[in-house]
């Protein structure tokens, strides 16, 4: 049985006031709140366990390793890797992309060779190729999205050719919602022996993640959206493909062997991590994993759905109201993006703000979207599982109350 009641008294900041009024914490797209568990692990840790990983031979050492390896194999079991060497720690998503498309630009892809990403790509999976463009030569190609805002897959096959050598594709919208169909993307890809790199920021949160059921070739995801600590993340890769990737950083950590003349890089998956992890995140990470999987990854998923088809519902009562992206919460998962009459975003961001609602306005660092739907940027409201029908009712009476003002 999903306790709501149980799961909030795991997240003290629930319950504090903003402006006199309850906080109603709608913002978790952007970094999630954090169990009482986790940050209890990182304070114990820091206070009796903190000493530099790897090659220590002093006990704080071991045992500080022992905590960073068994993280590792955590997230392993999480995503359902088959094996640990698979599995990179990054500084998030942000890095984890940057660090494919470094690599792999690097030893698999040549001037005129091409990227496939979508209309509605986060800035991070944007940016990073467009400075290989820059540096390699390499074309960026966008696919289309419908209306609706989906993916349109019959552009998709349309777009991969000879050229193709990666596809980049987001799992869930960050502005949108869109749960795009992430095993068919691989699966067409793969018929044409294309790889293809999934941002999981907003998946992986939300969603049971299967890496080998999915066969992705990279997955990439962010511990502070998933209840963790910020500054950590993960790279999925399959063996071989990160085998064949040179290192995206030199420095400790990383090597086998250095002399003047030449240097021999550690085994996977220590190659891609340069210098003193954050070894501690690593455990926090860990410790948001085990509460996830505690709840259950699907009862979160059918919560937040839950909560998603009712703010739909509701908002779509509210007078002059437009709603951005699939409007079947079937479609979509836990992000809701929304404009009311002409008022704008930053507007009605600051208003609810002012009433307690915590929720982000702009383009959400994915303007490309904004200028393929004619808008400057929406408001956002984004679930996450200490989430409640009440805070809907609160998102949507603040709604009207601000309309009213217009």
């Amino acid at each position: 049985m999903y306790n709501i009641n149980k799961i909030r008294q795991d997240f003290p900041i629930l319950s504090r006031q903003v402006y006199g009024r309850p906080l109603v914490y709608l913002d978790n797209a952007a970094t999630t709140q954090k169990p009482l568990c986790v940050l209890d692990a990182m304070r114990e840790e820091y206070l009796n366990v903190n000493a530099n990983v790897h090659r220590g031979v002093h006990y704080l050492s071991q045992q500080a390793t022992d905590l960073h390896e068994a993280a590792r194999e955590k997230v392993r079991q999480f995503i359902h890797a088959r094996k640990t060497e698979e599995v990179v720690f990054t500084r998030g998503t942000t890095e984890a992309i940057n660090l494919v498309a470094a690599s792999f630009c690097e030893s698999q892809m040549q001037a005129g060779d091409e990227v496939l990403v979508s209309d509605m790509e986060h800035h991070s999976n944007i940016v990073p190729w467009q400075l290989q463009a820059e540096k390699r030569g390499i074309v960026v190609k966008h696919l289309p999205i419908t209306d609706d805002g989906l993916l349109d897959l019959s552009a998709f096959r349309s777009a991969l050719t000879a050229k193709t050598k990666l596809v980049s594709i987001t799992h869930v919208s960050n502005v949108l919602g869109t749960i795009n169909p992430v095993a068919d993307i691989i699966r067409m890809a793969h018929e044409q022996e294309i790889p293809v790199l999934i941002d999981g920021a907003q998946g992986a949160p939300h969603i049971a993640v299967d890496v080998q059921a999915l066969d992705c070739d990279f997955y990439a995801f962010s511990g502070h959206k998933m209840y963790g600590p910020t500054g950590v993340g993960v790279l999925y890769g399959k063996e071989e493909w990160l085998d064949r990737l040179p290192p995206y950083q030199g420095g400790g950590e990383m090597i086998d062997k250095v002399t003047w003349e030449h240097t021999t890089f550690e085994r996977l998956p220590f190659k891609f991590e340069a210098g003193t992890p954050d070894y501690v995140a690593t455990h926090g990470l860990a410790t948001a994993i085990d509460y996830l999987t505690a709840i259950g990854m699907d009862n979160i998923q059918a919560h937040e759905q839950a909560l998603t088809r009712y703010c739909l519902e509701q908002l779509q009562t509210i007078e002059n109201i437009h709603i951005y992206g699939p409007q079947d919460a079937a479609e979509k998962d836990a992000v809701v993006s929304f404009l009311v009459g002409d008022i704008h975003h930053l507007d009605m961001g600051t208003l609810l703000d002012r009433l307690g609602i915590a929720v982000r306005t702009g383009h959400h660092c994915a303007q490309p979207l904004m200028d393929r739907l004619g808008i400057s940027g929406t408001v956002r409201a984004s679930f996450a599982l200490y989430n409640t029908k009440e805070e809907v009712d609160a998102l949507v009476a603040a709604i009207r109350r601000v309309s009213q003002m217009f």
